[in-house]
This record gives C-alpha cells, structure tokens and sequence, in this order.
C-alpha cells in the first residue's frame, strides 16, 4: 500500500532531480525530449518561483544566453582566433569592446552587448545593426503592415496560410509596438552636416473629425560618408503643402543637429527657399528639375509635350550656364507668344534652377532631382493605397515609418550608400573643401 509519504518522498526525488544540473537540450525534431525538457524548464521554474516570461523570465534568460552566445561566437570566426588567443597578436584586428542593446522577442526585451572589432568591419548576422526586433509571428504581422496591408488583410492572411486566428485588435497592439522606436528614431541626434538634403511632401488622407488631404513633409539626408537617410516624417496641416511648415521642420532638424548643408533639393513651392536659406544661410538651394519641368508642362497642349520636352532638356543637360541661358533665350523665343505662363514658370525658378549646371554630371545626377525621395514617395503611396484613409496622424505615421525604414534585399532602397561616392566627395571638397574640413 502506498502512503502519503511515500508519495511525498518520491516527488522531491523528482524535484531534485529536475532541479539538479541541466541535461543536453534535444535536437529540434526530435519532439518527445523537446517536450521533455520543455517540462523539465516549466518546474524548474516553478520551483524556484520565476516566471517564464518578461524581462526576468527564464526563457527570456535563456534567449539571452543564446544571442549572446551566437554574436560571440560570430565575432571569433569573424577574427579568427579565441579570446585571449595568442594568434590575435600582430593580426590587424582585434577585439574592442562592446556596445550594449535591447532587442524586442516574442517573450521580452532581450539586454545584449554586442562586440565590437577596432577595424569596425564586424556586421553580425545573429543581430544584424540596426535590427532591434527579432521576426516572429510579430515581426511577420509588423513586416505585412508595413508593405500595405490593413488589420483586416493580415487577420485573412494568417488564417489562410498559417491557420493561425488573430484578431484585429491584437494585430493594432502588435503594431503598435513600434511606436516608441518610432519616437526614438524621429527624435535622434544627427550629423552636423549633410552635404545634400532632399525635401519634399506626399498627401495621405487622414479622419480627424472628418476625412481630409494632409501633406506628409519627408526629408532624405546624403552625409559625409555617402549613406542616405530619411530624416524623419511630419504631418502637416490640411490646405496643403505649406513653406511656413517647412521652416520649422528646417528648424527642428537644425536643433537635432545639423548645423551645414551644401546643397538642399527641393520643388518649386513659394517661400520654401527662404526658408532654407534662413535655416542654412550658405546652402545652395537647388530646384528640382522633374517638378519644374512637369511645372510647365501643364500649361502646354498634349500633342507638343514630346518637342517641348526634349528642348526642356537641352536645357537642363547644357555643358554650362551660358549654354543654358543661350538655350532657354531660343527656347523662350519659340514658345513665349503661344504659351507664355510656360516661360514664365521658367524665368521664375531661374534663380534655383542653375546652381548645379556648375557642377560635373556625377553630381549634377544627384541633385537635379528630388528622385530619391520620389522613390521613397512611391513605395508611400503603395503602402496607404488600399487603406482610403487612416483614423489617426500617428497610424499614418506608424505605417510610413515602417516603409522608410524597411530595407528591401535584392533591391534598389531609398536608403542606403550613393554609388560612386567617393567621386562624389572629390568633387564636393573641390567646391565646398573649408566647409568639409569643418566638419570633420
């Protein structure tokens, strides 16, 4: 007959067995020990009253644990010797420290030290930089979020290829788990100059009390190293875009930090290149060549687009200023009787048109247009396509945060290293050498 303390008897053997050294973690596959040990880690646990779960759970310990294994092994392969080995001497490279960061899981926020290397060339894969979210069922609904689809989309979408239910309201609270590295990143310190800033706006519509068109003002920084950023999103007003807007969003960037521009790429908007010369007084303002050409268009009829086009460009893509003055003069002289506020757009915009016709055509790429944030615009514009209208300024922006901060692989992203920067930067320290060396 078993008694109660033979019952008592044998489960703190089991106990202290389980709570003895922890045995080899199962291979995954290998379901059976997996839920073995599984359970062996939940009494574990329980028995000495620590939650599995949250910043001190025991899983998020053991996520920890394995991170920061995997960067620490990555950085020996990286080097290729131990810590401490006496291979490293004399190698070229060695360890250096570590910087400390706090990676969002799906069972809590993860405090790492990721190492460094004094030759900075360390990118690891376990964490990649700038990753602060690992993927997940939440990083998966974040991903789709970000690439368009709405609550509802992702709900259907789950269900259909995952068999997993979800409602839409969990999905908001998954999303919004991005909003404060959203204020962190809108709010973070920049680079004391930009050689080449881009600025421009996207309409979205917004219900605020009632549906309305507001602008978006984006701002796309090229630095010292030739890596285009996005700036930071800001939502304005209803009526449109508006240059009294815009000098406080110059304003603000100035107080985060930037102190110089050489060069800043907008469109025709009235009052905007004050406002940046007040901002910036030794930027040179340059007008975006696509916004004044469609500018003029418009007031042209459609069956003399393809003439008017191509003398348009003989103008932007003359050798020199003289030759562009001496092109414009014909093409104003052809076209001024028949469509005169078509010239009149042209002689108006003069001023901040020709700045970059001194430059060499590598440059002259980069600035004449505001295409970088076109392409960031375009991507915009996909993401809020099938929404109509978002409820809230801040589900706007947490939906082209998402876009301006997600790097596509395998394709061309509005961010990212310039190619053929080094040229570049030649030809900028030619122009703008004192200033450069300010800066550094």
């Amino acid at each position: 007959m078993t008694t109660n303390t033979d019952i008592t008897t044998n489960t703190d053997r089991a106990r202290a067995q389980r709570t003895g050294p922890p045995r080899s973690v199962p291979l995954v596959g290998d379901e059976p020990a997996m839920r073995e040990w599984a359970a062996e880690l939940v009494d574990r646990a329980r028995h000495d009253g620590v939650e599995l779960t949250g910043d001190d759970g025991l899983l998020t310990a053991l996520v920890r644990q394995v991170l920061q294994t995997g960067l620490e092994v990555e950085m020996i392969d990286h080097l290729g010797y131990e810590r401490h080995a006496v291979e490293g001497r004399g190698s070229g490279n060695s360890r250096n420290g570590s910087y400390p960061k706090t990676v969002t899981t799906e069972v809590g926020q993860v405090r790492l030290e990721v190492p460094r290397d004094r030759n900075a060339s360390f990118e690891p894969a376990t964490i990649p930089k700038g990753q602060r979210r690992l993927d997940g069922l939440s990083g998966n609904v974040i991903s789709l979020y970000a690439k368009g689809m709405t609550t509802g989309d992702i709900q259907a979408h789950l269900a259909e290829i995952y068999d997993t239910s979800i409602s839409k309201d969990t999905i908001s609270r998954i999303t919004d788990a991005v909003l404060d590295d959203m204020q962190i990143w809108q709010q973070r310190p920049l680079d004391r100059v930009y050689p080449v800033i881009l600025i421009d706006a996207i309409v979205v519509k917004i219900r605020d009390g009632h549906v309305a068109n507001r602008p978006i003002y984006v701002a796309i920084g090229i630095n010292l190293d030739g890596e285009r950023d996005v700036l930071g999103l800001w939502v304005g007003p209803t009526g449109g875009e508006g240059a009294k807007f815009w000098a406080g969003v110059l304003g603000e960037l100035r107080n985060r930090g930037i102190q110089d521009s050489f060069i800043v790429c907008c469109d025709g908007l009235k009052g905007l290149p004050d406002a940046i010369r007040a901002t910036w007084p030794l930027a040179d303002v340059q007008l975006c060549v696509v916004h004044l050409v469609r500018a003029a268009i418009k007031y042209t009829s459609k069956k003399y687009w393809a003439q008017v086009c191509r003398e348009m460009r003989e103008i932007y893509t003359a050798p020199s200023l003289e030759a562009a003055e001496s092109r414009f003069a014909e093409f104003a002289e052809t076209w001024r009787d028949k469509y005169p506020a078509m010239i009149a757009t042209w002689e108006s915009a003069w001023n901040d048109f020709v700045p970059f016709l001194d430059f060499p055509l590598e440059l002259r790429q980069l600035v004449y247009t505001t295409n970088s944030i076109e392409s960031l615009n375009s991507r915009f514009r996909k993401a809020v396509r099938h929404r109509g209208h978002f409820p809230t300024e801040q589900a706007a922006l947490k939906v082209l945060y998402l876009v301006a901060t997600e790097r596509r692989k395998n394709r061309s992203n509005p961010t990212g290293r310039i190619n053929g920067w080094k040229q570049i930067l030649n030809i900028l320290t030619i122009h703008y050498g004192d200033r450069i060396e300010a800066a550094n």
